[in-house]
Protein backbone atom coordinates (compact mmCIF):
# COMPACT_ATOMS: atom_id res chain seq x y z
CA UNK A 1 0.00 0.00 0.00
CA UNK A 2 1.10 3.56 -0.64
CA UNK A 3 1.99 5.98 2.28
CA UNK A 4 -0.62 8.16 3.06
CA UNK A 5 1.16 11.57 1.48
CA UNK A 6 1.51 9.62 -1.70
CA UNK A 7 -2.77 9.29 -2.27
CA UNK A 8 -4.54 11.49 -4.38
CA UNK A 9 -6.87 14.26 -2.55
CA UNK A 10 -9.98 15.70 -3.83
CA UNK A 11 -11.03 18.78 -4.69
CA UNK A 12 -13.12 19.52 -1.49
CA UNK A 13 -9.94 18.68 0.67
CA UNK A 14 -7.98 21.47 -1.84
CA UNK A 15 -10.73 23.80 -0.86
CA UNK A 16 -10.48 23.15 2.79
CA UNK A 17 -6.68 23.38 2.83
CA UNK A 18 -7.16 26.83 0.79
CA UNK A 19 -9.85 28.09 3.47
CA UNK A 20 -7.14 27.08 6.06
CA UNK A 21 -4.48 29.19 4.53
CA UNK A 22 -7.10 32.29 3.78
CA UNK A 23 -7.61 32.02 7.67
CA UNK A 24 -4.12 32.20 8.68
CA UNK A 25 -3.57 34.90 6.21
CA UNK A 26 -6.33 36.72 8.03
CA UNK A 27 -4.57 36.08 11.58
CA UNK A 28 -1.30 37.61 10.25
CA UNK A 29 0.46 34.17 9.94
CA UNK A 30 1.21 34.72 6.46
CA UNK A 31 1.57 37.56 4.02
CA UNK A 32 -0.58 38.39 1.27
CA UNK A 33 2.38 37.39 -1.07
CA UNK A 34 2.67 33.96 0.65
CA UNK A 35 -1.03 33.53 0.51
CA UNK A 36 -0.74 33.98 -3.26
CA UNK A 37 1.92 31.31 -3.58
CA UNK A 38 0.54 28.93 -0.99
CA UNK A 39 -2.90 28.84 -2.59
CA UNK A 40 -1.53 28.09 -6.26
CA UNK A 41 0.10 25.51 -4.75
CA UNK A 42 -2.35 24.34 -2.87
CA UNK A 43 -5.31 24.28 -5.62
CA UNK A 44 -3.08 22.34 -8.10
CA UNK A 45 -1.82 19.97 -5.59
CA UNK A 46 -2.53 15.69 -6.26
CA UNK A 47 -0.59 14.27 -3.22
CA UNK A 48 -1.68 14.83 0.67
CA UNK A 49 1.90 15.21 0.79
CA UNK A 50 1.82 18.28 -1.52
CA UNK A 51 -1.00 20.05 0.74
CA UNK A 52 0.89 19.06 4.11
CA UNK A 53 3.47 20.89 2.53
CA UNK A 54 1.49 24.36 2.63
CA UNK A 55 0.54 23.59 6.26
CA UNK A 56 3.63 22.52 7.83
CA UNK A 57 4.69 25.92 10.13
CA UNK A 58 1.23 26.87 10.64
CA UNK A 59 -0.55 26.02 13.96
CA UNK A 60 -3.63 24.42 11.52
CA UNK A 61 -1.52 21.94 9.99
CA UNK A 62 -2.51 18.28 9.85
CA UNK A 63 -1.30 16.47 12.91
CA UNK A 64 -1.04 19.28 14.87
CA UNK A 65 -2.78 19.40 18.67
CA UNK A 66 -6.06 20.27 18.93
CA UNK A 67 -8.51 21.05 21.60
CA UNK A 68 -11.05 18.62 22.67
CA UNK A 69 -15.01 19.48 21.06
CA UNK A 70 -16.89 21.20 23.75
CA UNK A 71 -19.48 18.63 25.38
CA UNK A 72 -23.30 19.74 25.47
CA UNK A 73 -24.92 20.12 28.36
CA UNK A 74 -28.93 19.51 28.66
CA UNK A 75 -29.66 23.14 29.91
CA UNK A 76 -27.68 26.41 30.31
CA UNK A 77 -28.83 29.25 31.76
CA UNK A 78 -27.52 32.79 31.03
CA UNK A 79 -28.74 36.52 33.15
CA UNK A 80 -26.99 39.48 33.09
CA UNK A 81 -28.40 42.81 34.27
CA UNK A 82 -26.69 45.35 32.31
CA UNK A 83 -23.96 43.62 30.86
CA UNK A 84 -23.07 41.50 27.96
CA UNK A 85 -23.37 38.31 27.41
CA UNK A 86 -21.53 36.42 24.83
CA UNK A 87 -21.47 32.96 22.73
CA UNK A 88 -19.53 32.57 19.75
CA UNK A 89 -16.32 30.63 17.84
CA UNK A 90 -16.78 26.88 18.85
CA UNK A 91 -19.64 26.30 21.35
CA UNK A 92 -21.34 23.31 22.12
CA UNK A 93 -25.28 23.89 21.53
CA UNK A 94 -27.47 22.70 24.84
CA UNK A 95 -30.97 21.10 24.55
CA UNK A 96 -32.11 24.03 26.39
CA UNK A 97 -30.90 27.88 27.04
CA UNK A 98 -32.90 30.08 29.27
CA UNK A 99 -31.25 33.86 28.76
CA UNK A 100 -32.28 36.81 31.25
CA UNK A 101 -31.44 40.09 30.28
CA UNK A 102 -32.64 43.38 32.12
CA UNK A 103 -30.81 46.19 30.44
CA UNK A 104 -28.05 45.01 29.00
CA UNK A 105 -27.15 42.44 25.65
CA UNK A 106 -26.74 38.28 24.81
CA UNK A 107 -25.69 37.17 21.36
CA UNK A 108 -25.92 33.96 20.66
CA UNK A 109 -23.39 33.39 17.68
CA UNK A 110 -24.19 29.58 15.90
CA UNK A 111 -21.47 30.46 12.84
CA UNK A 112 -18.94 27.87 14.19
CA UNK A 113 -21.01 26.03 17.10
CA UNK A 114 -21.60 22.35 17.46
CA UNK A 115 -24.58 21.14 16.80
CA UNK A 116 -24.99 17.80 18.41
CA UNK A 117 -29.14 18.21 18.39
CA UNK A 118 -31.27 18.91 16.10
CA UNK A 119 -33.41 20.85 18.01
CA UNK A 120 -32.41 23.58 20.97
CA UNK A 121 -35.45 25.02 23.16
CA UNK A 122 -34.89 28.68 24.00
CA UNK A 123 -37.05 30.47 26.93
CA UNK A 124 -36.04 34.53 27.00
CA UNK A 125 -36.80 36.79 29.57
CA UNK A 126 -35.68 40.20 28.36
CA UNK A 127 -36.86 43.92 29.99
CA UNK A 128 -35.10 46.97 27.90
CA UNK A 129 -31.95 44.37 26.86
CA UNK A 130 -31.13 42.87 23.34
CA UNK A 131 -30.80 39.61 22.12
CA UNK A 132 -28.81 38.79 18.51
CA UNK A 133 -29.05 35.41 17.53
CA UNK A 134 -26.53 35.02 14.66
CA UNK A 135 -27.57 31.66 12.20
CA UNK A 136 -25.54 30.82 9.19
CA UNK A 137 -27.22 28.56 7.10
CA UNK A 138 -28.73 25.50 7.79
CA UNK A 139 -29.69 26.83 11.22
CA UNK A 140 -33.20 28.61 11.57
CA UNK A 141 -34.66 30.40 14.21
CA UNK A 142 -38.78 30.24 15.08
CA UNK A 143 -39.57 33.27 17.52
CA UNK A 144 -43.53 33.10 16.64
CA UNK A 145 -44.05 32.15 20.44
CA UNK A 146 -42.55 35.38 22.35
CA UNK A 147 -44.63 37.63 23.97
CA UNK A 148 -43.87 41.67 22.88
CA UNK A 149 -45.19 44.48 25.35
CA UNK A 150 -43.49 47.41 23.36
CA UNK A 151 -40.69 46.10 22.02
CA UNK A 152 -39.94 44.90 18.90
CA UNK A 153 -38.89 41.07 17.21
CA UNK A 154 -36.46 41.47 13.56
CA UNK A 155 -36.79 38.11 11.76
CA UNK A 156 -33.68 38.77 9.00
CA UNK A 157 -33.07 34.73 7.99
CA UNK A 158 -35.92 33.26 6.67
CA UNK A 159 -35.03 29.66 5.35
CA UNK A 160 -35.29 29.20 2.45
CA UNK A 161 -38.43 26.22 1.28
CA UNK A 162 -36.88 22.90 0.71
CA UNK A 163 -33.96 24.03 2.53
CA UNK A 164 -31.95 21.59 4.95
CA UNK A 165 -32.52 22.39 8.83
CA UNK A 166 -29.26 21.40 10.86
CA UNK A 167 -30.67 23.27 14.17
CA UNK A 168 -34.10 24.39 15.06
CA UNK A 169 -33.97 26.94 17.51
CA UNK A 170 -37.16 27.52 18.91
CA UNK A 171 -37.53 30.93 20.82
CA UNK A 172 -40.79 31.49 23.69
CA UNK A 173 -40.73 33.93 26.58
CA UNK A 174 -41.29 37.40 26.99
CA UNK A 175 -40.06 40.81 25.78
CA UNK A 176 -40.95 44.09 27.46
CA UNK A 177 -38.91 46.70 25.80
CA UNK A 178 -36.41 45.13 24.25
CA UNK A 179 -35.97 43.66 21.36
CA UNK A 180 -35.47 40.06 19.54
CA UNK A 181 -33.34 40.29 15.87
CA UNK A 182 -32.06 37.19 14.14
CA UNK A 183 -29.68 37.26 11.25
CA UNK A 184 -27.13 36.25 8.97
CA UNK A 185 -23.20 36.28 9.43
CA UNK A 186 -21.49 39.17 7.97
CA UNK A 187 -18.39 39.23 6.01
CA UNK A 188 -15.17 40.49 8.33
CA UNK A 189 -12.86 42.74 6.84
CA UNK A 190 -10.57 40.08 5.56
CA UNK A 191 -13.18 38.50 3.94
CA UNK A 192 -14.45 41.73 2.17
CA UNK A 193 -11.03 42.54 1.39
CA UNK A 194 -10.07 39.53 -0.54
CA UNK A 195 -13.36 39.86 -2.29
CA UNK A 196 -15.13 36.38 -0.72
CA UNK A 197 -18.56 36.11 -0.31
CA UNK A 198 -21.29 36.42 2.30
CA UNK A 199 -21.35 33.29 4.79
Amino acid sequence: MPERRDLRVSHEERDEVAEKLRVAAGDGRLTLEELDQRLEVALAARTYGELEAVLRDLPAAPGAARTPAPVSKELIHLKTGSGQIRRDGVWAVPRRMEVEIGSGHAILDFTQAVLTHPAMDLSVAIGSGRLLLIVPPGVAADVDSVTVRSGSIRQRARLEPGAPVKLLVTVSGSVKSGSVVVRRPRRSFWDWLRRRPHP
